[in-house]
């Protein structure tokens, strides 16, 4: 694509050229903002406002055959220059226009909040599938569509890398994406320029304080997908303080739903047990009953998400039935691995405080015995919650097995320290073993007969990064070898 032609859609500031002819007949053949992966004919994208400010590899990637880059300002380099305001704000539309602006050929559905996103995703999927659409998923699981799986990176993909997959999704033949949406990614503008067919809300809470530093400014993040000029149809939980918030500021079409409070989409729960529950589901007084195979209200709250965003959208009430009943097992959210000695084992991506409170509760409802948690909290990021998911526990279950997330930089003994400081005000009922692989075998020497085990903060992680090596490890693949290997050798 000619550059000229490729740049008509942004702001520009300035174009530079030193001793290089003219910028218009310059040929784009590809995008990138990884200088070590930079090839011939590349527009290089010179980012700042993250960790590192990536002008400073400008040179390399001209040297590696950028033929043009897009900067914030001039660099003494002999290589044409686009100058812009925010070079990540360029990156995200320039990228649409260099793929043909893919989404404008899909029905994208975006999901953004704290905890919910990758469940609601899963069974929006499902949904649209029992519908007869072909449907692609982005997100904190990886990309998957088709008969291709790609293997997780961020919860958004970055931009270049997003468009690519939409414009691929588009000749595989996919007609629905759902996607997750990150406050990182939505703070990024990582989705500028994408045409939407809905976006959903499902919660608030905290997280990201070490990123966004207050929970307003980490809400307005997640406001900006639901402005008006984005967002054609906004699906938000009425239930939720902050989706409240954000259907008052709301012009255009809002689909609300609720389980405790007036909604146009509300839902009944008539029982719950500890493999599903079920409940009336009543989207506009169009009614069903639904058998929902995962335990837990903040699931219904999940499944009232879709089928309000489904129903906007055109899928027909049976559809929606058999999707959310048909929808099957959803990595590491809440999900039942095995049972031994007697006991459940659940594995979970609850990482905040409300996220490890909700499974908690959903399980202590269905415990007959003891409630056991193996948890821990990642390094370098929110250390506010560290105590606070220490309080979660020690209130929740009866007893807690504290150890390693992914410690990243930082010494797993300071970051469970932080979270003894929550746990010790209200039990004393735990016990330390940094190293998680240790940690889960000891735990599951506690089961008896009744109990329940929560191994949760990774969910379906497939890693365990250390110094900034990351090292395989998945819970779920870990607690099967170990009950192997007792079931094997009893006296181990």
């Amino acid at each position: 694509m000619r550059l000229s032609k490729l740049i008509d859609g942004i702001a520009v500031k300035t174009l530079h050229a030193v001793n290089v002819g003219n910028l218009a007949g310059i040929e784009v053949k590809g995008l990138s903002a990884d200088s070590r992966l930079t090839k011939d004919g590349d527009l290089f994208f010179c980012l700042t406002g993250g960790a590192v400010d990536s002008h400073r590899y400008a040179k390399e990637a001209t040297e590696r055959g950028a033929v043009a880059l897009v900067v914030e300002y001039l660099l003494d380099l002999p290589i044409p220059q686009i100058v812009v305001e925010n070079t990540r704000s360029a990156m995200s539309l320039l990228a649409c226009a260099f793929y043909g602006n893919p989404s404008q050929d899909l029905k994208i559905v975006a999901i953004t909040g704290t905890n919910g996103k990758t469940t609601t995703a899963y069974m929006l999927a499902s949904v649209f599938k029992e519908a007869g659409k072909r449907t692609g998923i982005i997100g904190t699981l990886g990309v998957l569509y088709g008969k291709k799986k790609i293997a997780p990176e961020l919860t958004t993909p970055d931009p270049i890398f997003l468009q690519e997959i939409l414009s691929d999704m588009r000749s595989d033949g996919v007609e629905y994406v759902v996607m997750e949406v990150s406050a990182h990614a939505l703070h990024y503008q990582k989705t500028l320029g994408m045409t939407f067919a809905a976006c959903v809300f499902t919660n608030l809470s905290q997280d990201h304080l070490d990123f966004f530093g207050s929970m307003q400014k980490y809400a307005r993040a997640k406001a900006k997908l639901f402005e008006d000029n984005v967002c054609p149809l906004a699906v938000i939980n009425g239930d939720d303080p902050t989706g409240r918030e954000f259907i008052k500021t709301r012009k255009t079409p809002v689909a609300v739903y609720a389980v405790d409070s007036p909604a146009e989409s509300f839902a009944v729960i008539t029982s719950e047990g500890l493999y599903g529950s079920e409940f009336m589901l009543n989207l506009s007084d169009e009614l069903c009953r639904v058998s929902l195979p995962m335990t837990g209200k903040h699931n219904v709250y999940n499944a009232l998400a879709t089928a309000a965003c489904a129903r906007e959208l055109g899928v027909c009430m049976s559809a929606i039935k058999k999707g959310l009943e048909n929808v099957g097992t959803v990595a590491g959210r809440l999900e039942l691995i095995e049972r031994f000695h007697g006991g459940d084992i659940f594995v979970d991506f609850a990482h905040t405080p409300d996220g490890l409170e909700k499974s908690l509760s959903s399980l202590k409802k269905h415990c007959k015995g003891k409630l056991i948690c193996l948890f821990g909290c990642g390094g370098n990021r929110d250390q506010s919650k560290r105590p606070l998911m220490g309080e979660t526990v020690a209130k929740k279950a009866d007893f807690g097995v504290l150890s390693s997330d992914n410690p990243r930089y930082e010494d797993p003994l300071d970051i469970i320290a932080d979270i003894e400081k929550g746990y010790r005000r209200f039990s004393k009922n735990y016990v330390v073993v940094p190293d998680r692989e240790k940690a889960i075998d000891y735990a599951l020497d506690l089961l008896g007969k009744g109990d329940i085990l929560l191994v949760a903060g990774k969910g379906g992680e497939e890693y365990q990064e250390i110094m900034g090596i990351k090292y395989f490890f998945n819970d779920n693949d870990i607690i099967k070898k170990t009950m192997e290997q007792k079931r094997e050798n009893p006296f181990l």
